[in-house]
C-alpha cells in the first residue's frame, strides 16, 4: 500500500481547470501532488475535507511585497487568502536594479507610490544587491510562507541607466534603450518573469514629482518589451493613463504586443469621469486582440478599487492641515486628546490643507465621498450613507462633521472610500470585466498601500461576493471562479508547474469552508521595521493552505513552516 507525507481525504475537488467538482482524495509526496482518487494508501497526516473545497493554491499576480520579502517570512496579508504564489516588481517600481548612490530616490519613489514608509524601508531593506540577477540571488536566500517571484521594475531601470537624467524629463539616447533593453533581456534570463511600467500620473513621489516611468515615450516602451523579445520570455505589465481615453490609451497596449510579439498585461478599471464607457472599448478591443492572435490581458479587480481613511492611517480629512501635522507624530491616544481640545478643534477647522503633492490632496478632498464602517465590511455602500450625506442630515458643514466622526471609537474610526469600479453605486462593471475570456482576477496590491488600502483580501470577497452569495444572474460558477484564481494568472505569468491538481503538479493546495467564508474588517498593526503600521485583514472559512506538500496556516493561524521560496522563470519550469 502506498505511503504518503499527506492525504486531503474526501473533499469536493475544484482542480482549477474549469472542470466540474468532484469528490476526491489528493495524496501529497515530496512537494508533489502524487495521486488523485480513493483509497489512496496511508499517511504521514491526514486532512479531513469532507464537505469542504480542495482547491490549488492562488497565483496572484500583482503585488508589491518587493520590500517586505526581505525583511519578513510571513507575507501577509495575502498568505491569510488563500495565496500560495505572489509576483511582485507592478506598476514599474521596485528596488532593482539601483545603484548605491539611487537607493534614496527609489524608496522616495516607493513611498509615495505604494504608500510604504520611507522610514520602514530605510530600517528593513538590506541592500544587498546592485543588478536585478543579485536581486534575485539575494531573494533565493529568503524562506518564506509563500512562493514569490519577480518582475523587472521600469521606473528603477530608467533611473540606473540614466541617474538624474531620468527625472529630468530628459528622452533617453539610443545607447540608454540598448542599455534598457538588455537589462530587460538579462533580468529575464536570470529568472525574471517579466517587465512592469506605469502610465499612471498619479503615481509619484510623496513630494510630487512624477515616477521616472512617466516621462517615456512609446520607443521607450517598446524597447523594454524588445527585451522580451531578445530573452523570448516574459510579460509586459503596464498601468495606462486612467484619466486619458481608451481610445488613445489601447492602441499604445496593443503597439506594445505586436512590436514585441510577447504577452501585456493592464490594469483595467471602470473610472468615473473617463470618457465614455472606457472600460467596455478595452473589452472590445481584447476581443479584437485574441481574433488576431495577440495576447493581452486586462487585470481586474473584483470590488471597488477603494481606501481607507482614518486618523492611525496615512490620510484623513485633516492629515494636510498645518495645525495636524504638529500633533501627527504623537500617539494615536494623545493626538485624539489634544484633538478633543475646543481651541485645538477651531484652529483645526479654520485651516486649509497644504501638500505639494496634487494626488494627496485629491485624495484628502475625496473623503466627502467616503463611507464610515461598523463591525463588518461593507464593499457596496449606498450613496445615502456617504459622509457628505451624513452632514448635510445633520445640518453640519463637511469639516464640522468630519472632525467628530474621525475621533469615534477612540479615534479608531474606519472610512472607506469606493473609487473606481463604482460610479454607478453598483459591480455591474465589474462583473462584465470579470467575465471577459481575455480578463484575470488580480490588482491585490499585497505589500504596499500600508495604510491606505488592504485588497490583498481579494480571493476571499471574489469567493464570498460572486460565488456563493451572488444572485443567480450574476453568480460565477465555482469552478470557473477558482480557475480564475489559479491556473489562468499562473497561465499568464508563465508558470506551469502550478495553478493545477493534478499527478505531478506543485503541491500548493487551499481547503476552503465555503459556507462559513467571511473577510474581517481591516485592523492595525505596528509590526513593521521602525515599528511602522500597516493594515491587516483576516478571513474565516480558510481551513488550511499548503505550500509545496507543506501545511503553513490551519484556521488562519501560521503554523510557523516556511516553505516559500523565489520562484524563478526557467526551461525546467516552463517544462513541469
Amino acid at each position: 500500500m502506498a505511503h504518503y507525507e499527506l492525504i486531503i481525504r474526501g473533499g469536493t475537488v475544484i482542480d482549477g481547470t474549469g472542470a466540474d467538482a468532484r469528490v476526491a482524495d489528493v495524496a501529497i509526496k515530496l512537494g508533489r501532488i502524487a495521486a488523485i482518487g480513493t483509497e489512496l494508501g496511508e499517511a504521514d497526516e491526514v486532512i479531513d475535507a469532507a464537505g469542504k473545497l480542495v482547491t490549488p493554491g492562488f497565483v496572484d499576480v500583482h503585488t508589491h511585497f518587493d520590500g517586505q520579502v526581505t525583511w519578513d517570512s510571513r507575507l501577509a496579508p495575502s498568505s491569510g487568502h488563500g495565496v500560495t504564489t505572489a509576483v511582485m516588481g507592478n506598476c514599474g517600481v521596485g528596488f532593482a536594479p539601483c545603484r548605491p548612490e539611487q537607493r534614496s530616490d527609489l524608496v522616495k519613489l516607493m513611498e509615495g507610490v505604494e504608500d510604504i514608509p520611507e522610514v520602514v524601508m530605510i530600517e528593513g531593506l538590506p541592500w544587498n544587491w546592485e543588478t536585478f540577477p543579485e536581486y534575485l540571488d539575494a531573494l533565493a536566500l529568503r524562506e518564506l510562507d509563500i512562493d514569490i517571484a519577480a518582475q523587472i521594475p521600469h521606473s528603477a531601470l530608467r533611473v540606473y541607466v540614466m541617474g538624474d537624467r531620468a527625472v529630468r524629463k530628459e528622452a533617453p539616447t539610443a545607447d540608454d534603450l540598448a542599455q534598457m533593453r538588455g537589462l530587460v533581456a538579462e533580468g529575464i534570463r536570470a529568472g525574471g518573469f517579466g517587465v512592469t511600467t506605469s502610465r499612471n500620473v498619479m503615481h509619484r513621489t510623496r513630494a510630487g514629482d512624477l515616477a521616472p516611468s512617466l516621462y517615456s515615450d512609446v520607443n521607450e516602451l517598446c524597447a523594454l518589451a524588445d527585451g522580451l523579445s531578445d530573452a523570448d520570455a516574459g510579460v509586459f505589465q503596464i498601468i495606462p493613463a486612467p484619466a486619458e481615453p481608451a481610445e488613445v490609451e489601447f492602441p499604445i497596449l496593443r503597439q506594445i504586443a505586436e512590436h514585441s510579439g510577447r504577452p501585456v498585461s493592464f490594469t483595467l478599471l471602470e473610472v468615473a469621469g473617463q470618457a465614455g464607457a472606457g472600460w467596455r472599448y478595452h473589452l472590445e478591443g481584447l476581443t479584437q486582440a485574441a481574433k488576431d492572435g495577440l495576447t493581452m490581458r486586462g487585470q481586474v479587480a473584483p470590488r471597488p478599487v477603494g481606501m481607507f481613511f482614518g486618523l492611525d492611517l496615512s490620510l484623513h480629512a485633516f492629515s494636510s492641515h498645518p495645525s495636524y501635522k504638529g500633533i501627527a507624530h504623537l500617539p494615536l491616544a494623545e493626538r485624539v486628546t489634544k484633538l478633543r481640545d475646543p481651541a485645538f478643534r477651531a484652529a483645526v477647522l479654520a485651516e486649509q490643507p497644504e501638500d505639494t503633492n496634487p494626488t494627496t490632496l485629491a485624495l484628502i478632498n475625496a473623503f466627502r465621498a467616503a463611507y464610515q464602517w461598523g463591525d463588518e465590511p461593507n464593499y457596496e455602500p449606498s450613496r445615502e450613507d456617504r459622509v457628505d450625506e451624513h452632514a448635510k442630515a445633520a445640518g453640519l458643514t463637511l469639516a464640522e462633521y468630519a472632525y467628530d466622526a474621525l475621533l469615534a471609537h477612540d479615534g479608531k474610526a474606519l472610512f472607506y472610500l469606493p473609487a473606481a469600479n463604482y460610479s454607478a453605486g453598483n459591480l455591474d462593471a465589474v462583473r462584465e470585466m470579470l467575465g471577459h475570456p481575455s480578463t484575470v482576477m488580480a490588482l491585490a496590491d499585497g505589500g504596499a498601500h500600508y495604510g491606505l488600502i488592504c485588497d490583498a483580501s481579494f480571493p476571499t470577497f471574489y469567493l464570498q461576493r460572486w460565488v456563493r452569495d451572488a444572485s443567480e444572474a450574476e453568480r460565477i460558477p465555482l469552478p470557473h471562479a477558482i480557475a480564475e484564481l489559479t491556473s489562468k494568472p499562473a497561465e499568464l505569468i508563465g508558470m506551469t508547474d502550478r495553478g493545477r491538481i493534478a499527478v505531478g503538479m506543485k503541491a500548493d493546495l487551499n481547503v476552503i469552508d465555503l459556507a462559513t467564508l467571511r473577510l474581517k474588517v481591516p485592523t492595525i498593526a505596528y509590526d513593521l521595521p521602525a515599528g511602522g503600521k500597516r493594515m491587516q485583514q483576516g478571513a474565516e472559512g480558510i481551513l488550511a493552505t499548503i505550500v509545496s506538500g507543506v501545511v503553513t496556516y490551519r484556521d488562519g493561524q501560521h503554523t510557523g513552516a516556511l516553505p516559500g521560496r523565489l520562484v524563478r522563470r526557467t526551461s525546467e519550469l516552463l517544462a513541469a
